[in-house]
Parts: C-alpha cells; structure tokens; sequence
C-alpha cells in the first residue's frame, strides 16, 4: 500500500468513527435508547467509571454491563420503568484519536466527551459529566459497532440522576 492509499484510509477510518460517534451521541440525545443498544456487538462491554478506578486499574464502575443483553436491559429498565425528573441531555464528543488497528480488525480509539443537562422545569444548563471514551470497535456484517465502552468521567462528584447513557 502506498503512504497515499495508507493516509487515506486512515482519513476514511476517522471519519467513520467520527460519524459513529455523532450518531451515538444523536441516539442518546433523542432517547432513541433501542438505536443506542443496536450500536454494540453481542458481546460487548459498556462501563461508567470514575479516572481515580480507571488510574488504578479498579474494575469498579458506576455502571457495569457485560453484554448486549445486559445493554438493552438497561435501556427496557430507563424507558419502560424507571422514574426520574425529565430532562434533555446533549453530548459533544470531539479530539477523538484512532489508537490502533488489530490485525483481526478491532480498532482501539479515544474521544473526549461532554454532557450537558438541561431539567425541564429548570431555566439553566448544567454540565452533566466530562471525561474520555475508550473504545474498541469491531465490524460486525460490514457494520462498525463498539465491543467496548469505556466512560471515565473526570467529575469529581456524579450528579445523583445518573439515568440515562453517557
């Protein structure tokens, strides 16, 4: 392959990672939960953690799902059961990097993101969380899906309401 063939494909990975994030924080913007559980392999791993567990290497997280089954048991629960004061959420997900690409095509990448919260009976923003996605991504039918999800988010307190996906 040449330097310009490679360039280009690397150009082409960013901006299919770059328009899956968009998608994804879309998804989650629109409650469109069901969509949001579609963007994971059968097998996948979703977690919310704190950079102190995350630095230590603590497996601990506020959110902890092992597989797909799992994600969209979570997703039933927050849109058939769960109760909490509504609001609007806006994610912003930017400087992502693609890592690495794996010779069986995982492809590890980083993104920063930012949530933002709006209640409904409220007149202010306020900033939700902030932190890193660590990702693995896998192509599944020709499709690119996420095998893993890692949120560490760099808030030092997490808001009491943390009910919907980051």
């Amino acid at each position: 392959m040449s330097d310009n063939d490679a360039r280009l494909a690397d150009l082409l990975l960013h901006h299919e990672i770059s328009t899956f994030n968009n998608k994804y924080a879309a998804a989650l913007d629109e409650l469109r939960l069901t969509d949001w559980t579609e963007m994971f392999t059968d097998d996948a791993m979703y977690v919310i953690l704190s950079r102190e567990n995350f630095d230590r290497k603590l497996p601990v997280g506020l959110i902890y799902c092992e597989n797909k089954g799992m994600i969209r048991d979570r997703a039933f629960a927050l849109k058939e059961t769960a109760m909490f004061a509504p609001r609007y959420l806006r994610h912003i997900i930017a400087n992502q990097a693609i890592l690495s690409e794996a010779p069986d095509g995982t492809i590890t990448a980083r993104a920063n993101y930012v949530v933002l919260q709006v209640l409904y009976d409220r007149p202010d923003a306020t900033l939700h969380q902030v932190g890193v996605y660590y990702d693995r991504f896998r192509r599944v039918d020709g499709v690119l899906k996420l095998a893993e999800r890692r949120c560490v988010y760099d808030n030092l307190l997490v808001d009491n309401a943390l009910c919907l996906p980051i």
